[in-house]
Parts: C-alpha cells; structure tokens; sequence
C-alpha cells in the first residue's frame, strides 16, 4: 500500500503568499476552506511565509474571528485537531472590515496588505471569493479600483471564484467580460471542487496512461455513456436558493459537464493548463446545441413527492420552507446529448441528477458495443451481459471493469462478472476534504484543474435550449417522483426508446 503522505513530502512548497478569504463567516469557508487550508498546513504544502485575512461585512475583532474559526475546524475537521498546526495557520490571522458597497472601505484591506509586504515579506495576493455569486463582480471591481489585482515586480495576484459561474449563457459571457476588464485570464481561477476529488482526476491518468484503453475510447466500441450524480439529501433549508437555480443550473454545467470533458476530450499534446484546457473546451463547444423541440424530447425534468429514504422520511419538496406552493423547479434533470465530432460522432452521452433519490452515488460509466454472438448460438448461452467500465468518484473511489467469463462446470455458460479496483486498498491517504489539491494549485499557480472562460461558455451554450424550452413549458412535463426513488419514470422512458437503459442507483 502507497502512503500519499510520503508522496506529499516530494511536493513543491508554494511561494511565500497572503490568502485573503471574502466570506469567511459563512458556511463554506468554515466546511470546506479552513479545513482544508489545515490539512495542507498538516502536511506541510503551505508557504513558509503565510497569512490569512479573514475579510467580514462587519467590524470584527481578529481574536474573535480566530476563535469562531477555530470552532469551525473543531467541528468539521477530516481528521484530529493539532493544536500547534492549528496555532501556526491562525497565528497570522487578521480580520479586515470590507464591504464593495463602500468603496472606501478596502482602504482597510490595502492597507493590511502593505504592512504584510513590508513587514512580512509576503508580496502575493490571492483573494478567495466564498461569498454568494451576486457579490462576484462588485467585490472584483473594489480590488480592481484599489489597484489591489495588478500584477508587478515578479509579484502575483490571483482571483478565485466559486460556482455557479453566471446563470445562463448571458450571464456567464458578461462575467466573464468584467472579470477581464480587471484581471488576465491566467489569474482567474474558477474552481469546481469536483475537479480536485482523485478519481476524477484519475480520468485522465486512465484514458492516457494506459495503452489497453485509449485504442477502443470511440464510437467504433463504446455504445454509450452515462454520467451519474445522484444525492440522497433533499433540498433543505436551501430552499430560495433552488427556486432560483434548480437541479440544472446547480449541476450540469459544472459538475456534469466537467466529468463530461475529461471523458470526452482529445489527448492533449502535453499535460499542462493549457493544453488539457483547451482540449477540454474544445469537447464542450462540440456538443451538438439543440432546438427547443429537441430539447423537450431529450431530457426529463422531475421534483421529488414526500417518501422514505432509508429511516429518514422527506417532505414534498413544494412544502419546503421558502418553496412556491405550485413551484415547477427541477429538483432531478436528465439530458440526452451528442458530441458532434470524429470519435464520439453517434455516442449518446445520458447524464442525470437528482435530489432526494435511494442512494448517494456520482459515477462515469462507459458500455461498450456487444461483441459478435453468432459463435454462441449452439451452446445454452442465451445472452452476453454488457460490459462496462465503471469509474465511481462518491462514496466509493475506484473502478470497476464488468466482464463476461465461463461459469465451472461441463457446458459451456457464460455469465457477467467484475473486477474492482478500489483507493482505499491500495493507497493510505488522510481523510479530506477534497478542497486542498484545489487550493495548493492556486497557490503554486497550476490551473489546469479549473475553468476557462471559453470552456465556461460552450457548458451554458449547450444547457442553454433546456432551459429556455423548460421555461416556456412551465408546469407542463415537470414529472413528478417519489423521494427515496431513483428518479421518475419518464428518466426510464428517456433511455428505453434507445433500446438502452440507467444503471440502477444503489448504495454501497
């Protein structure tokens, strides 16, 4: 078994650098950010020179705002709590007051800054945007206006931001266009935390690493594709948040497509950002864009009833707290859709999400063509069972190859089996987040597991004429399903005229 401690160890230290965190009372920077800045302190992968300011919308003491942080770890901490790592990430902390509605306000902040560069030596800027997508842009505009994103003297700064990235095509392409008015592509990184999980960046290793795969990655031996993010939890208190985004907008063009792309895209010339980015965006612009028929033919949108879910009951999801009564937001979405290129020409790739269904489980699995059966036919083997590759990213990492073999015995019986593949059997790593090879890479400046803006664009163009058509179609073909289910029937239905059909949903 592989210790990744000790790979961890041969890792690059990433320059000396102040991490400004906008949001950081809320909800993600105390789950996810903080404690993945402490796994990375842990295994020591944080600069030598390191600083955190811990951006707020009111006046805060900076020993109040270490002391809630440090509740924060306590309770959502991957692993024990050290009290002397925990003293060294918080032993600069400082907490800035700064609000983009008061311009005059960020003098705080560029003042905080200068006195870090000059008395600790600490001349990088990156500003960590965990905050709601409306405040995106006035906060960049604030840094831009104070000067506080130009690049100078061999010092960077760098601009992370959380999904979703805009809310429709419109949307995603004038955000784009303000960012970079202030910043460079290069110092935007728009991070899916999907992207930093190890099975997905396996996908890559996979494919390109291994001569028995790449030969057969193409219409000429795979059937189909089925893209899978399935959750058990229903909406919860999220409720004004769902209404204005659903199922699709919250997943697809993120999370869904970028499983997608990796899938889907060409070798890259060389593995670097822009290389694999660029090949990435080249697999999401050639998704063949629907009409709004088209659209409403290939895909289903569905909302959860009340049911069970293990020995958990859930509400209907219309009497959810800030919910409309004769709500037609999309709590499931399934898409049907085609890449309009040489290898995949023909490939139907499914993708689906849901809330509330019978078992939590995000999955990228590949069917390949039946092989021929005609020498079969003489024997009492009346089927082949279909063989696909299988490459499970939660709650189990791993892959899983499924196969046909002979059964013992005289006659000749052919049945299916599986070969698994599982991390946890063959590498020891420490429980994490799935934040810290996220926020290592802004820090070292490798953005090859984030976003561009033409691959941002060419996801919202293909989501685009679903939207639009669900819109128009309002209440009409909402499908309903009961929680605890694995979607509704009509998913089924969406498959079945294709002669294929979902794997099922099921828990580990």
């Amino acid at each position: 078994m592989m210790n990744a401690d000790t790979v961890n160890a041969r890792a690059r230290i990433p320059d000396s650098c102040c991490f400004v965190i906008f949001g950081v009372t809320g909800d993600l920077a105390h789950r996810l950010v903080i404690p993945a800045l402490y796994n990375l302190a842990e295994a020591n992968l944080l600069p030598e020179k390191f600083c955190v300011i811990g951006v707020t919308r009111t006046e805060t003491q900076s020993k109040t705002l270490k002391t809630e942080l440090m509740s924060g770890l306590e309770k959502f901490a991957t692993r024990p709590v050290k009290q002397d790592v925990a003293d060294k990430l918080f032993g600069c902390l400082t907490a800035i007051h700064a609000d983009p509605n008061d311009p005059q306000s960020f003098d705080a902040l560029k003042a905080e800054l200068k006195r870090v560069s000059e008395d600790g030596d600490i001349t990088n800027h990156l500003f960590y945007l965990a905050v709601p997508p409306g405040a995106f842009k006035p906060i960049s505009e604030a840094l831009g206006k104070n000067g506080l994103l130009k690049e100078s003297k061999g010092a960077w700064r760098r601009l992370v931001i959380e999904k979703p990235f805009g809310t429709d095509l419109q949307s995603a392409r004038q955000l784009n266009a303000d960012l970079i008015r202030l910043v460079n592509e290069h110092q935007i990184y728009r991070i899916d935390h999907y992207l930093g999980k190890e099975t997905v960046q396996n996908i890559l290793v996979l494919r390109f690493a291994n001569g028995m795969f790449e030969p057969i990655w193409n219409r000429n031996h795979i059937d189909h594709i089925q893209i899978t993010v399935a959750e058990t939890l229903d909406v919860g208190r999220r409720g004004s948040f769902y209404e204005e985004t659903g199922a699709l907008r919250d997943m697809v063009p993120n999370h869904l497509f970028q499983l997608m792309a990796l899938v889907a895209m060409e070798p890259p010339s060389r593995f670097d950002a822009h290389s694999v980015r660029s090949e990435k965006g080249e697999a999401l612009a050639a998704i063949q864009l629907q009409s709004e028929s088209e659209a409403l033919r290939n895909s289903v949108r569905g909302q959860y009833l009340a049911g069970r879910i293990g020995d958990r009951q859930v509400g209907y999801y219309r009497q959810t707290k800030d919910v409309s009564p004769d709500s037609t937001i999309e709590t499931y979405a399934a898409l049907k859709l085609t890449i309009d290129n040489w290898r995949w020409a023909g490939v139907p790739f499914y993708l689906r999400t849901g809330k509330a269904l019978a078992a939590k489980r995000t999955e990228v699995a590949i069917r390949f063509k039946q092989a021929p059966f005609s020498m079969f036919r003489t024997t009492e083997v009346e089927r082949l069972s279909q063989n696909y590759l299988v490459i499970g990213i939660e709650p189990t990492e791993g892959v899983t190859l499924q196969f046909n073999t002979k059964v013992p015995g005289p006659q000749v019986t052919i049945d299916g089996v599986e070969m698994k593949f599982k991390y946890k059997d063959y590498f020891r790593a420490s429980p994490n987040t799935g934040y810290e090879t996220l926020l290592y890479d802004c820090m070292i400046g490798d953005n090859i597991l984030f976003q561009r803006a033409d691959g941002v664009e060419a996801g919202w163009a293909a989501v685009q004429p679903f939207l639009d058509a669900w819109k128009k179609a309002g209440a009409k073909g909402l499908a309903m399903y009961q929680a605890g289910t694995d979607g509704p029937e009509e998913a089924h239905e969406l498959l079945e005229r294709d002669g294929r059909r979902w794997r099922a949903i099921i828990g580990d």
